[in-house]
């Protein structure tokens, strides 16, 4: 099988699901980061009244023409308790933000440009009809659609599903996410290590990279490179009812990579497993039943890149984003020169430097194994070079993928 471009691998991962997660129904104070399964629209109309945008007088705009003017002012209208009367000929109403215009009023003269004289205000500037009022409706109307299904809430959009009367909204249920690490070279953080164990890190970094794109992640632990420890582990992940299953190492070709096996034991159908990208090259991506496969590569970095190019815009399919396939680069300009790349896309890891209000300078580090987890913390972002990007200098336009959009 040859290696597959980035983009067609995308589109095969995504072409494999059916159809979103389940909807449910959450109160809205557990909504945000949750990905709406329905339209939101307005349940009321917002303002629901004229309201006034500053504080100073209700007053008709006809009567401060000429000026100075001097107006009676007969009531006041403060937010949640309006004026009740009709504003006549040469009359005003003190009038505070937010609060209720009275009828008969057009205009809204500011207290800076009034002064009180007892029962009088003096208006010292003209107003027009309208002026300094928020007119009913003016942010949003009853039945007006507000928020598309598939967009991820964050505190504007719950703000906004609350200020137009919804007390709960209908949201996807998030994705159950089973992540495997494998491998007798593996121990779990704090246990004693052998001489020849690392101390496993790529479960954490991507069951948070999982959560953040909004699953809810579920470690299976570590299994040994035995096929009966990684038997065990599938099942578990199928009893559980997950969604996905991320497993971690174990995809290559080698003698003790077992994970391939393992899975077609189970029943997995294969789409592929080898990718034209560095780091990550071996990516296995299947179904299991219901359960989407991604087998990401054990070196660290690769399984983090791995999560950002794949698991991320799985997981948004899966709660039905329609922007789920959408390219995460965007422009920067290069802050050092780079050779030749072959065939696979790279996604180097980088450094981002503001350039007041041109594009981002990023520059590459100099080391890129893809065991660094050193340089992954210090990286900005990771720098995209195509297959067979020519040699470029320090200038040239790139693009990068900023990482705190994901990690």
């Amino acid at each position: 099988m040859s290696l597959l471009p980035v983009e067609e691998a995308l589109a095969r991962v995504l072409a494999g699901i059916a159809r979103p997660v389940a909807a449910e129904t959450v109160a809205i104070a557990a909504a945000h980061g949750r990905t709406l399964a329905a339209d939101v629209a307005a349940r009321r109309t917002q303002p629901p009244f004229a309201a006034s945008a500053m504080d100073g007088y209700a007053v008709r705009a006809a009567d401060v023409a000429a000026l100075p003017a001097r107006l009676a002012v007969i009531g006041r209208s403060v937010a949640g308790a309006g004026f009740a009367g009709t504003v006549g000929p040469m009359q005003a109403v003190r009038i505070f933000t937010g609060a209720p215009v009275p009828a008969g009023a057009d205009a809204v003269a500011i207290q800076e440009d009034a002064d009180r004289d007892g029962n009088d205000v003096i208006v010292r500037a003209n107003v027009a009809p309208g002026k300094n009022i928020r007119a009913a409706g003016l942010d949003f109307r009853q039945g007006d659609r507000l928020i598309a299904a598939g967009q991820r809430l964050d505190a504007r959009l719950v703000a906004l599903a609350a200020a137009a009367g919804h007390d709960s909204l209908p949201v996807r249920r998030r994705p159950r996410v089973a992540i495997l690490a494998t491998g007798d070279e593996l121990v779990a953080p704090g246990d004693p290590a052998g001489p020849d164990q690392i101390v496993a890190s790529n479960p954490y970094a991507v069951a948070a990279i999982a959560a953040r794109a909004g699953a809810e992640p579920l470690d299976l632990g570590i299994a040994r490179d035995t096929p009966e420890a990684l038997d065990l582990a599938i099942a578990k992940a199928r009893e559980a009812g997950a969604d996905m299953l991320v497993t971690l190492g174990g995809a290559s070709v080698g003698e003790a990579d077992l994970v391939q096996s393992a899975l077609a034991r189970h029943g997995m159908t294969l789409a592929f497993w080898r990718v034209a990208l560095r780091p990550g090259k071996p990516l296995i991506h299947g179904r299991l039943g219901e359960m989407l496969i991604l087998g990401l590569p054990g070196n660290p970095v690769s399984s983090v890149v791995c999560g950002i190019l794949f698991v991320v815009p799985a997981l948004r399919a899966l709660v039905g984003d329609p922007r789920a396939s959408d390219d995460p680069a965007e422009p920067a300009i290069l802050g050092a020169g780079l050779a030749a790349n072959d065939g696979r896309q790279d996604y180097l890891r980088a450094r981002l430097d503001a350039a007041g209000e041109a594009l981002p300078v990023a520059t590459a580090f100099p080391v890129q194994d893809s065991s660094m987890l050193t340089t992954l913390a210090r990286a900005d972002a990771l720098l995209v070079r195509p297959p067979h990007a020519p040699q470029a200098r320090a200038g040239d336009p790139c693009r990068v993928i900023r990482l705190a959009r994901f990690v």
